[in-house]
């Protein structure tokens, strides 16, 4: 089954074979143990993940509650009134969910299930981008998205991939949604990463976004025992990248944030006294953000932000501020 879609829930390997899940995981942590897959939480893909992509229907059984948190929390960072564009995935669809009630809002996409999740909003403005379908992930990819993407400005774009890492940043396995995703990139003031600790040093075909353009990464808390994650992390942070880590319950209901959306600050007091948008009038232009103008610790320093007090959180992330050298 694998090797047929690319990845495979572990509820579903159960229903198909017949057997708890209990017992599937520990068939697939031997079949990890002898090269022939790759566990991810809730299922398994294939070994390497170079160059084979999942499909939709794969990807949306994977990782489910972790996608949910990090689309609430990711909702936060939305004012009313702003044009974003938001990228193909399932966790970006998962935040086209709760971004359908913040008001006067303009969102650019090249997502048909994006498009899909807002086409009800009333007071939301959907933008498509042309272009090709892509059936394995309902996505517009060509000349015909790129070309339609020239001269536009938002303030920030939405992505996700297949893999992360400090070295080479954001990337996925096929080349025409890659070209798509670095479009978008050209079109927004700030980017805003999601994805999930499974993705944390993962690292794929083609680079999407330089890990010196990601302005802020949105995750859910890796498990204690994931070193490539957390050592991940704490890379990124590093490298200066704004860490918003979304824990159990992070979000506010369906809408993420509450009726109309809104910025990160209306949390009910999850997100702390740093986690909003940071006085982002005069957003910048993408570029290279190592050389930060302010000392350790100051505006400019990266830094853990999370949706609950670190104390508060199982198996917490040691602080993610940047290591003085």
């Amino acid at each position: 089954m694998v090797r047929a879609n690319g990845a495979v829930s572990l509820r579903e390997l159960a229903r198909v074979v017949q057997t708890s899940e209990v017992t599937v995981r520990r068939d697939v942590r031997a079949l990890e143990a002898e090269g022939l897959l790759d566990r991810r939480h809730g299922g398994a893909v294939l070994p390497g993940g170079f160059t084979r992509e999942s499909g939709f229907p794969q990807k949306s059984h994977l990782a489910t509650a972790e996608k949910t948190a990090i689309a609430d929390l990711a909702a936060g960072f939305v004012e009313e009134g702003e044009a974003v564009v938001v990228g193909a995935g399932t966790t970006t669809q998962e935040l086209a969910r709760r971004l359908a009630r913040v008001p006067g809002l303009t969102v650019v996409t090249n997502s048909l299930l994006v498009a899909q999740a807002l086409a009800h909003a009333n007071r939301v403005e959907v933008v498509m981008t042309g272009g090709t379908l892509r059936g394995s992930n309902y996505a517009l990819v060509g000349s015909g998205a790129e070309q339609s993407l020239q001269g536009l400005r938002v303030s920030r774009a939405f992505l996700s991939g297949s893999g992360l890492t400090a070295e080479r940043g954001l990337s996925t396995s096929n080349m025409l949604s890659a070209s798509v995703d670095r479009a978008l990139v050209q079109a927004a003031a700030e980017v805003v990463v999601l994805a999930d600790h499974t993705k944390l040093g993962s690292d794929t075909m083609f680079q999407t976004v330089p890990t010196d353009v990601i302005t802020r990464l949105v995750t859910d808390e890796p498990p204690g025992h994931d070193e490539r994650a957390l050592t991940e992390l704490q890379a990124l942070a590093d490298q200066g990248v704004q860490i918003a880590v979304a824990g159990p319950g992070a979000g506010s209901g369906p809408a993420g944030g509450g009726e109309g959306g809104g910025s990160a600050g209306r949390q009910s007091g999850r997100m702390g006294p740093t986690q909003g948008r940071g006085g982002e009038e005069g957003l910048p232009l993408p570029g290279p953000r190592r050389n930060h103008p302010h000392p350790p610790g100051g505006p400019g320093s990266a830094q853990l932000r999370t949706a609950m007090p670190l104390a508060e959180q199982p198996g917490r992330v040691a602080d993610l501020a940047p290591r003085r050298r």
